[in-house]
């Protein structure tokens, strides 16, 4: 990170953040290029460990990606103002972003698709319990980022 004092290592600050955040978009590798998509996204930190949950269709660009080469970069942020100045180089904004990266791997599991549609729902509504049917769990596609290493990054 270059800008080093712009640095957040609060965990409950991140977890404020995340929970700030809208899209969290994940990169993942295609073969010319990255491939990016904005997804809405659940999150969970156990102490300093994060997992980031996706719900998204079972076929598509996306999955056939991630079963080739689970390894995933993500990005989410939230803009608060834009900071004017006199010069076009002194402009700059307020913000908050957390990113970095992990290894996808897909939820099977009914009772962990319970939880991570849960944790969506909460992200979004603020209600953590919901009565989500069988026949709604075995059609959605649950990804699951374990993410390796990340970062909070602020200028407030």
């Amino acid at each position: 990170m270059n800008r080093i004092e712009r640095k957040t290592e609060s965990i409950e600050r991140i977890s404020q953040v995340l929970g700030e955040c809208r899209v969290c978009r994940i990169a993942i590798n295609d073969e010319n290029a990255p491939y990016i998509v904005p997804l809405s996204y659940g999150y969970e930190l156990v102490s300093d460990k994060l997992f980031l949950y996706f719900h998204c269709a079972q076929k598509g660009k996306k999955t056939q990606l991630l079963k080739k080469c689970p390894s995933a970069g993500f990005e989410t942020d939230t803009m608060h103002q834009l900071v004017t100045a006199q010069k076009a180089c002194g402009y700059t904004a307020k913000y908050s972003s957390v990113a970095g990266w992990g290894n996808v791997e897909f939820v099977e599991n009914d009772d962990e698709k319970m939880k991570a549609l849960c944790l969506i729902m909460h992200h979004y509504t603020g209600v953590s319990q919901w009565d989500i049917s069988k026949a709604a769990l075995d059609e959605v596609c649950i990804l699951k980022l374990n993410v390796c290493e990340y970062s909070c990054k602020e200028n407030l």
